[in-house]
């Protein structure tokens, strides 16, 4: 994928992920996420905020939360989720044709911190979506290719990961097999879509 198919298809995951927040009730907002600690209304309040935070504005953060990206991430979703859940929507809405990546953040990254994202809030809430093929391979990719935050190589080592929709394959050792978008969770931490793996159980 170019440059311009992938922010087509950010454009296309974020204008899909704040339908569905909006059609969402307010219990379903309190639901816990994929995301350890986060409920939906973390997640959605951290995709929203993507494309609107600033250099100046995430070193304060950064400084606030002692040196720990971790914790500045955490605490600057928390913030921004006790706004209401109609700004948040039409902030992540108003993110469709803004092409501006978050400080230190490469494209693919945005990339993949929206699909997976989108997975972390749909998932627990029964709601299937699907990542577009060629997207979830140059995620899956980059989750691969990148240490921190997942370390994605180091917690896999041993295994081989191989896409079976998808012409997309990682890693040497014992076979875990299964949908690309399924391996793109795993990569990403999350134990959520293991069942749709074969070679590996939780």
């Amino acid at each position: 994928m170019d440059e311009t198919q992938i922010w087509q298809t950010i454009d296309s995951e974020r204008a899909a992920t704040a339908d569905l927040l909006a059609g969402l009730t307010d219990v379903e907002w309190t639901y816990p996420s994929l995301c350890a600690g986060w409920t939906v209304r973390e997640v959605a309040a951290h995709l929203s905020l993507a494309h609107r935070i600033r250099v100046g504005t995430a070193f304060k953060a950064f400084v606030r939360a002692r040196g720990s990206f971790d914790r500045m991430v955490d605490q600057t979703a928390r913030d921004e989720a006790r706004r209401p859940a109609a700004e948040l929507v039409a902030d992540l809405r108003g993110a469709v044709g803004f092409h501006r990546l978050a400080p230190g953040q490469t494209l693919k990254n945005a990339l993949m911190d929206t699909m997976v994202h989108t997975q972390d809030i749909a998932l627990p809430l029964g709601i299937e979506r699907h990542m577009p093929l060629d997207a979830a391979v140059v995620a899956a990719n980059d989750l691969w290719r990148i240490g921190f935050p997942f370390h994605a190589r180091r917690r896999l080592a041993g295994h081989r990961l191989v896409a079976t929709d998808a012409g997309w394959a990682v890693g040497e050792g014992a076979e875990i097999s299964g949908p690309i978008e399924a391996l793109v969770m795993l990569l990403a931490g999350r134990t959520a879509t293991i069942p749709r793996l074969t070679g590996i159980t939780v």
